[in-house]
């Protein structure tokens, strides 16, 4: 599914800014499903046409949530790191008014990597001092999204939202930025004959002062293409492109995937699969080569 699952502040971005890898504990995502799960007894019956028209609408009027697995490699100076990477990120509308929506949007990632930064290893237990191998694993920052949203898309057709985002320093020690973010977030897309397209883009700026944790400046863009079938399958592309301002570096992944929409007793929900391919990462930080993802993504359509 091609509903930005990101959006927010690039791990490798981060760790380009900081120094820091940012990592994340499970303590957060079981609120964060137990909040979403919550909303189960509101959902409704709805034809398998409009959950797959929503589930590629980043704003639309349907709670979700998403659980995100990608897999990366070649990562680190020597390229011998390996990363994967957990995200749970549920989507929550409110209704503002007859002709407006609030969609609140929560990103937590959780992280675990191996043989990343070679002779960095501490004596807590994360590394082997002289190789730097070893498992490095953690709660990371959290990105809090709003979208303000018109319910009805314009009279061309396009659907829009834009909003406020804030990073908050929720990781671990020596596993965060340290420092709050905040910036813009928009999206627009279109969606006709079958056919997905758009673009979600954010900037993100650190706004508090702490002198002993680096400044960090970080521009997203996700343009993505898709098409879904008569048998709710859709085919997509997208990429998850970050810039970091401060090194002046880009980290482009390519992905592609194919999702269905599935019922599982009266439960909706969306099922992914795809590969990615790294088009460019700073040397000595990103992945390259190619990675893959699987994403479930629950739905719960509010009732009418």
């Amino acid at each position: 599914m091609i509903r930005p699952a990101s959006g927010r502040l690039n791990n490798d971005a981060l760790y380009q800014a900081t120094g820091k890898v940012v990592k994340f504990h499970s303590a957060g995502c079981a609120l964060c499903m137990v909040t979403a799960f919550a909303a189960l007894s509101a959902v409704a019956q709805e034809s398998k046409e409009d959950l797959a028209k929503a589930a590629l609408n980043p704003v639309a009027d349907l709670i979700a949530l998403p659980i995100k697995y990608d897999y990366n490699t070649n990562i680190g100076p020597t390229e011998q790191g390996n990363q994967s990477v957990l995200t749970i990120q549920p989507v929550i509308p409110l209704s503002l008014s007859a002709d407006w929506n609030l969609i609140s949007r929560t990103i937590i990632t959780a992280i675990n990597q191996h043989n990343l930064r070679p002779g960095t290893g501490t004596p807590d237990g994360l590394g082997d001092v002289a190789t730097g191998s070893g498992t490095e694993e953690g709660l990371g920052d959290t990105t809090q999204q709003f979208y303000f949203s018109p319910k009805k898309p314009t009279d061309s057709g396009w659907i829009w939202g834009a909003g406020p985002q804030v990073l908050l320093p929720t990781g671990g020690n020596k596993m965060t930025a340290g420092r709050w973010g905040a910036g813009p977030t928009a999206v627009l897309l279109k969606q006709q004959n079958g056919w997905s397209y758009g673009a979600l883009v954010n900037q993100i700026w650190s706004v508090s002062s702490d002198s002993q944790k680096a400044d960090y400046s970080v521009f997203y863009t996700q343009p993505f293409l898709g098409y879904t079938t008569k048998t709710f399958t859709t085919a997509s592309i997208n990429t998850e492109s970050t810039y970091n301002w401060k090194t002046r570096q880009w980290s482009v992944p390519v992905n592609l995937s194919v999702t269905q929409i599935l019922k599982i007793r009266n439960q909706p929900l969306s099922l992914q699969v795809g590969t990615r391919y790294w088009a460019d990462t700073p040397d000595g930080f990103g992945p390259k080569g190619w990675g893959y993802r699987v994403q479930l993504t629950f739905l719960f359509p509010k009732s009418k």
